[in-house]
């Protein structure tokens, strides 16, 4: 009896690795990298760029990468030289390990990878989380890749009440985030992605396919799983220490947050952080929720062009 439950017991981690190790292979054949591995001091940074003018950075957020921003660089390369990065450990840059918990340690890293592509004086924009990166780059990038203004949207830049939901809970730990990774990259499929979209758009719909259209599942393989958990379990710290040096933030930013963002909600970052900020000009979207970038673009993309001539800044006006 005790051999046939370890045979069973083999059998089952067998069938587990088996599934986990063909699945992430699938993801990435299903969604290979759209533009360059940039190399970092050992590692790479996948960047796509499209566009000619002034460089504009753009950071996604947490459990992404960069094809959330695609359609926006869309809008936006007529005007401006786009890049978007995939964050260390998401998408197909590789991870930083402990390192990569700090929004300060990505923002310079991503800086290095921007170096080497040539990206000089950047407005830099960052979604929810990548709004801390985008924030801590602002903070300590210095050089020709010092920013010349923010674009902060839906970002989490002060410290907040209560736990986070369920899964960061579960994957504090390394056991935890070991074990959980492994067993959601088996077994979590496509249309339970599906499923969650609409709560990551709330009060707003989100758009036709947008799980298979921009690659969700590529947030799916183990190691990316653990790394967005380390990070997100890592960031009330790393906020809480970054408040401190905020006064001192003195080139243009631009917010732009929901009214409805639940996730990351007005009342406790973007509306107080904008006092605190020098420079600060705050977008408040009545009816949005989490993700402006989709829901409210044509403000976003205002947002972008009040940083530039704030900036000082002359555009070429977009193609008829």
């Amino acid at each position: 009896m005790a051999r046939d439950l370890i045979l069973i017991a083999v059998l089952l981690i067998a069938a587990l690795i088996w599934r986990i190790r063909t699945r992430e292979v699938a993801i990435r054949r299903r969604y290979p990298p759209l533009g360059l591995l940039v190399p970092v001091e050992g590692s790479r940074v996948h960047a796509l760029m499209m566009g000619k003018g002034p460089d504009l950075v753009l950071i996604h957020g947490a459990s992404g990468q960069l094809r959330d921003l695609e359609p926006l660089m869309r809008r936006l390369a007529p005007q401006f030289r786009v890049t978007a990065f995939d964050r260390p450990g998401l998408g197909y840059s590789t991870g930083l390990g402990a390192a990569g918990v700090s929004p300060r340690a990505q923002a310079q890293h991503l800086a290095k990878a921007a170096a080497h592509l040539g990206i000089t004086r950047p407005i830099v924009l960052g979604q929810s989380y990548g709004g801390t990166v985008a924030l801590a780059w602002g903070l300590e990038v210095q050089g020709d890749q010092t920013a010349v203004a923010l674009v902060l949207v839906s970002a989490p830049s002060l410290p907040w009440p209560g736990k986070l939901d369920w899964w960061y809970r579960v994957t504090e730990t390394k056991a935890g985030r070991v074990l959980a990774a492994l067993l959601a990259t088996a077994l979590v499929t496509d249309a339970y992605l599906d499923g969650v979209m609409p709560g990551l758009f709330a009060p707003n719909p989100p758009p036709t396919d947008y799980a298979r259209a921009t690659g969700a599942a590529l947030a799916m393989p183990h190691r990316t799983m653990a790394a967005n958990a380390m990070q997100v379990n890592g960031l009330l710290d790393h906020v809480t220490e970054m408040q401190a040096r905020y006064p001192d933030l003195h080139l243009p930013v631009e917010l732009v947050h929901g009214a409805e963002d639940r996730i990351v909600p007005p009342a406790i970052h973007s509306i107080p952080l904008s006092a605190r900020l020098p420079a600060a000009h705050l977008t408040l979207l009545p009816g949005v929720g989490h993700m402006p970038h989709h829901a409210a673009p044509d403000a976003v993309v205002a947002a972008i062009i009040r940083a530039a001539i704030r900036a000082g800044w002359t555009l070429d006006p977009p193609s008829a």
